[in-house]
């Protein structure tokens, strides 16, 4: 006889990680808020990952790469405050949660990979993905009102800065002595400055390590 494991109720989950893991975190900005319940998260995790999708940490997603949790993208969301209309580059996009999320906040997004791989997959959800260097940004797109560094880095380079429009903003996990902490920061003319918003884990992205001073 063959057992069948029940299917997860994924609406369910995706109620629950509104009320337990959004809505406790802060993550209050309403846009944000019903395309995060509305999205599938499933779908855009490794076929074996769908049953931990709503976890609270981060999730495999094939080829060496994981989406980060769920208070991540939604800390960031509510500081960003996407409105419908405005560009979005996704740096790090994976397979394309982040960009799913802002389409259905009515934000026009590509994404940027450096994984062919993942990249593919990304397109298979209908969404614009460009290949290349995550570090460099996609300067052929620019610019942006908004650019998501889609997980952790620990150094946001100025090549990426300079695709903001002015007044453009930028959210990221920026690793600070191997802590997480959730950024966010405006251009103003020449200017940039950042912010921080909470302590927040995500994994880091390839191409964005600082250069290691020499030591003897």
């Amino acid at each position: 006889m063959t057992i069948h494991a029940p299917v997860p109720d994924f609406a369910a989950a995706r109620a629950a990680m509104v009320d337990t893991q959004l809505r406790p975190e802060g993550v209050s900005y309403g846009p944000a808020v019903e395309a995060m319940g509305a999205v599938p998260r499933e779908t855009f995790v490794a076929e074996d990952a769908r049953p931990i999708a709503y976890t609270d940490r981060c999730v495999p997603i094939g080829h060496g790469r994981t989406m980060s949790g769920p208070d991540l993208l939604g800390k960031l969301l509510t500081e960003l405050a996407p409105v419908a209309g405005e560009r979005a580059l996704v740096i790090g996009c994976g397979t394309g949660y982040a960009c799913a999320v802002l389409v259905r906040m009515g934000v026009a997004v590509t994404g940027l990979e450096s994984s062919a791989e993942l990249a593919a997959a990304a397109r298979g959800h209908g969404f614009d993905v460009v290949e290349g260097p995550l570090e460099d940004g996609w300067k052929k797109g620019a610019p942006y009102d908004l650019i998501l560094i889609d997980g952790a880095v620990e150094d946001i380079p100025p090549a990426i800065i300079a695709q903001l429009t002015d007044r453009g903003r930028l959210g990221a996990s920026l690793l600070d002595r191997g802590i997480g902490r959730v950024v966010v920061g405006r251009r103003a003319g020449e200017g940039f400055g950042l912010h921080t918003i909470a302590d927040a884990s995500a994994a880091p992205l390839p191409g964005f390590a600082k250069p290691r001073a020499f030591t003897f």
